[in-house]
């Protein structure tokens, strides 16, 4: 078995990465957390997700995040499977949080939508329709 056990992020303000993660996943708990020292600048750190997901918060970032319209390397987007997109982007919606690109895309087989956290992160959110690999990995 291979799965990615966890995105380790640094953001400029902590309490709205997890606010904005928060929205997206509701059971969502802390699970741990601590302050640290990185290379002589104090940092606290906590693990957000449940039992299976977590993405591990750094504060301490300084500047913006990448510009995923630009060419620097860097992680473009980070993309998590939901059951139900639609609830998700209510969600967003009633918080605050607006979509990158117009609203949910819509396939045959699966519907995604974009935002971005408060630290300038790019989250993909996607449903899919169907349990079959084959469709579930169509790129149109």
């Amino acid at each position: 078995m291979i799965r990615l056990e966890h995105a380790n992020l640094l953001v400029n303000d902590i309490q709205q990465s997890q606010a904005f993660l928060q929205t997206a996943f509701p059971h969502w708990r802390v699970r741990d957390e601590a302050d640290y020292e990185w290379y002589g600048q104090p940092r606290h750190w906590l693990h957000l997700g449940d039992d299976y997901n977590y993405v591990t918060l750094c504060s301490g970032a300084q500047g913006i995040a990448r510009d995923n319209k630009g060419k620097q390397p860097g992680v473009a987007h980070l993309g998590f499977e939901v059951n139900d997109i639609e609830a998700l982007v209510s969600r967003m919606t009633a918080a605050g949080y607006q979509d990158l690109y117009g609203g949910i895309s819509r396939s045959e087989f699966r519907r995604n939508v974009y935002y971005l956290d408060p630290t300038g992160i790019e989250f993909e959110f996607v449903q899919y329709l169907s349990d079959i690999p084959a469709q579930r990995n169509q790129t149109e």
